[in-house]
């Protein structure tokens, strides 16, 4: 198999060409990191409540999983940490929907789903004040 001399100036030209097209760049004024970091696992969690608190790092982590305890056994009624938001139970209707494969209509039964809906003061906090 022959390659032509301008088949890697043509290849270049188009990958710039498609790169341009989805070239993602924060603007200038954006202090957007470009990677997002990786979520705290539970005993760096632990370990930060102990070192903030003064306690050891195994009264945090009980402490964390009596916190844990207590929201699934209160999720039913709206369990709330002031600050930070609540678990909520909520009651879906029943509804039609629509498989994406084949386009044919489907009913979708009616279920209980938990969401977490975020308090005032954490958004603020997170986002900034608007």
């Amino acid at each position: 198999m022959q390659h032509s001399k301008n088949s890697g100036n043509e290849n270049r030209e188009k990958i710039s060409r498609f790169s341009s097209w989805f070239h993602l760049k924060p603007p200038a004024n954006a202090d957007i990191p470009l990677r997002m970091a990786k979520a705290l696992t539970k005993s760096q969690i632990a370990a930060s409540v102990a070192e903030t608190v003064g306690l050891t790092k195994k009264q945090a982590n009980e402490t964390i999983e009596a916190l844990v305890a207590l929201a699934y056994k209160n999720a039913k009624n709206t369990f709330t940490i002031p600050g930070l938001g609540k678990l909520v139970l909520v009651n879906r209707k029943a509804r039609m929907g629509r498989n994406p494969a084949t386009g044919e209509t489907i009913k979708i039964a009616a279920k209980r789903v938990v969401k977490f809906r975020i308090a005032k003061a954490a958004k603020d906090a997170i986002l900034g004040a608007k």
